[in-house]
This record gives C-alpha cells, sequence and structure tokens, in this order.
C-alpha cells in the first residue's frame, strides 16, 4: 500500500532518495535522451511507488468560462493549485494550420507548455492526426495504415505530416534554449474502432510498423532527444494491446484510456470493479517489460456524478495495491461552453457541484498537485 506521507516530508525524503540512489534505475528508449528527459522517467518511475500525479487537457489554454487569460486554470480555481501534468492536442498541425483541432493557437500552445514546465510540471501531446489518404478526419475508418507506410502509395504525405510535427515538437524550448521533455502518445486508442489507425483497419503487424516507424523517424532522422513515447490502447479490447505491441525498444510508458458513465447500484460497483481489474492488468503487464504504467486518459462528462473523483476513481485505484502504482492520471478537457459545447468538461469550475469531491480527491494523501511536486527533472 501507499504510505500517508506529510507533503513536507515527502518532498525531504525524496531529495534524499535521489541523491543517495546510486543505481541507473528506468533508462528511456532514447539512448541520446537530454538529461532533463532521462531524469523525468526515472522520476516517474519512482513516484509512482509513492503517489499519483494528477493531470488535465488543455488546462492552461481554456476552462467552462473562459478562454485564454493568463494564469487561468479551472482546476487551480476550484483547488488553489494548477494540475501536475498538462495534456495537449496537436491535431492540424500535420496539415500547416497555425490552430489545433480544439482552436488553439499552436504559438500559444508552446507558451503554456513553456510555463507548464517552468513551475515544473509535465507535458504530454497526443496527435489526432487527419487521414493522410483521403484527408478525412482522425475519426475516418478508411483502411490507411499499408498506403503510409514506407512503398506504400501515400508514404510521401504521411512524411510531410511527421516534418511538420517534428517541427513542432522540436520548437518546444524553455527560456535557456533547452528542449522540454514531452510525453508522446501517438496513434492511441487502437484497441477501440474509431480512429483510422485502429486495428480492426490493418492486417498483420502494419500497427507496430507504423509505431517503430513514427519513433525512428522523429527519434533517429529528426534527431528529437526530448521524447518518451507513450504506448496506450484503450479500455475497450484492452488486452489486444499485446498483440500489437511494438517491443520494449519503441516504448517508455504503457497506458490506456478509459472513460465512465455513472451508474448506481450494483452496475456502478462492477464499472469500479472494472477498472481496478484494468488498472491492475496494465501495472502488472508495464512492470513486466520494465515500462512506466500510466492512466493516459479517463474522465466522466460532464461529471453527472458528483462524487466520481473520490468515489469512483479514487476508490477503483485504492481497491489493490497494483492499481496504485501508475505514475499518473490524465483526465479530459473543460471544453468552453460558449466557443466550443457544452456540458463537455471533465474537472470541476467554479461553482459546480462536485467542487467539493473534488478538493477531497485533491487532498487525498496519494494524489499530487503541482504544489506538491517535487523535482521532477533532477
Amino acid at each position: 500500500m501507499k504510505f500517508s506521507l506529510k507533503n513536507s516530508l515527502f518532498i525531504v525524503l525524496w531529495f534524499g532518495f535521489i541523491a543517495c540512489n546510486p543505481k541507473e534505475g528506468i533508462q528511456p528508449i532514447d539512448k541520446n535522451a537530454t538529461v532533463q528527459t532521462k531524469a523525468l522517467l526515472k522520476n516517474l518511475d519512482k513516484i509512482r511507488h509513492e503517489k499519483v500525479l494528477f493531470g488535465h487537457q488543455d488546462d492552461l489554454a481554456y476552462g467552462v468560462n473562459w478562454w485564454d487569460e493568463p494564469g487561468k486554470s479551472d482546476v487551480k480555481d476550484v483547488t488553489g493549485a494548477y494540475p501536475a501534468v498538462f495534456g495537449w492536442e496537436i491535431g492540424h498541425i500535420e496539415l500547416g494550420k497555425t490552430e489545433s483541432l480544439d482552436k488553439v493557437s499552436f504559438d500559444k500552445m508552446r507558451n503554456w507548455i513553456r510555463e507548464a514546465y517552468e513551475m515544473g510540471g509535465i507535458n504530454t501531446i497526443s496527435w489526432h492526426l487527419d487521414n493522410p489518404v483521403n484527408g478525412k478526419s482522425s475519426w475516418d475508418k478508411t483502411v490507411t495504415i499499408k498506403h503510409i507506410l514506407p512503398n506504400g502509395s501515400h508514404h510521401d504525405v504521411f512524411l510531410t505530416y511527421l516534418d511538420r510535427l517534428a517541427e513542432f515538437l522540436g520548437s518546444l524550448k524553455d527560456k535557456n534554449g533547452e528542449l522540454i521533455p514531452i510525453i508522446f502518445r501517438p496513434w492511441h486508442e487502437h484497441t477501440g474502432t474509431w480512429f483510422w489507425w485502429s486495428l480492426a483497419f490493418t492486417e498483420g503487424d502494419e500497427y507496430a510498423q507504423l509505431w517503430k516507424f513514427t519513433v525512428e523517424y522523429l527519434r533517429d532522422t529528426k534527431n528529437l532527444h526530448n521524447l518518451l513515447f507513450a504506448y496506450a490502447g484503450s479500455n475497450t479490447n484492452y488486452k489486444d494491446m499485446w498483440p500489437a505491441y511494438p517491443g520494449n525498444d519503441f516504448v517508455d510508458i504503457i497506458g490506456f484510456d478509459d472513460y465512465f458513465q455513472a451508474k448506481t447500484g450494483e452496475d456502478r460497483e462492477n464499472d469500479i470493479k472494472g477498472l481496478t481489474e484494468r488498472l491492475v492488468f496494465l501495472v502488472n503487464e508495464a512492470e513486466k517489460n520494465g515500462k512506466v504504467p500510466a492512466f493516459t486518459e479517463c474522465g466522466q462528462e460532464a461529471l453527472v456524478d458528483r462524487t466520481w473523483y473520490t468515489e469512483f476513481l479514487l476508490k477503483a485505484m485504492n481497491a489493490n495495491p497494483a492499481a496504485q502504482r501508475i505514475a499518473y492520471v490524465l483526465t479530459w478537457r473543460n471544453a468552453n461552453m460558449d466557443r466550443d459545447r457544452k456540458n463537455h468538461f471533465y474537472a470541476p469550475y467554479p461553482g459546480h457541484e462536485s467542487v467539493e469531491d473534488f478538493n477531497s480527491f485533491k487532498n487525498n494523501s496519494m494524489i499530487l498537485f503541482s504544489d506538491e511536486l517535487p523535482p521532477m527533472y533532477k
């Protein structure tokens, strides 16, 4: 079980552990990874035995009732602290556009990623890219992967997409011009059936080939050494992650995405039990392969269950010691109700009925937000 340490004592012990531990510990798949990127992976692996970092998508960019206001965050407005992990989406970077598919300026996103990093936070990026074959969205279901692999009919188009991606990832630098470490989570939720890269639309090892090519192109051809690669399926057919797994030489973090609906009584308890089982499976598989496990995306839309954070998510993690050994949990975004859509939020905002429950979740000794985060890049 995880220990309930006072925050100050935890940070002191954390410094001491890092200073006294002579072992190299876990290493990124990129042998030339930056010092900060190596430190991030090692510290994620260490911290997960005691704590779980809380993350939120697009936290600094917008919220339910605001858009692009310096220093704003629905999470901070509710709890007094920013999340520890900041998720970002860069769909449409491949098209050369100036805004993401969620209408977030890429220039401003660079600044927010730098802001998150300089406060000690962790940045993770997903990529809902358009179909390189027919130009349709990520949610297109046309057979595609075989056409964008080397010697495929649209391989050149895919290389253009990767070049634009690499340019953006290589532009993420701190105030000293150093590359900012990024947890990159491409080709996610492939065990489902809603993206063109889903396993349902592939044959043989096409998905693994796509994953390996992406890693090698970004790391070896584009010389990006600030990336940790997160391999993440979904709760749908989640065990199918392993037949498609590209191998330990191509993955740093193993996770999955999982969303829930509000239920009561026996159905709700069965959902909690199911999540615990999936988390245990994830952690066991990650540890068996020497990788860091993470709950890479989750949430309940509109928080119709007002106690979802403590009575569902936290309860599922606490039901088994293995389920607690995830490095972080990332909840999805709080869409702006005027510029985007209503009732599409996954963290409470000021005035919402789940604020009290969310603060109880934040104050749980196992959960870390930015105000309690130890140095992750040393």
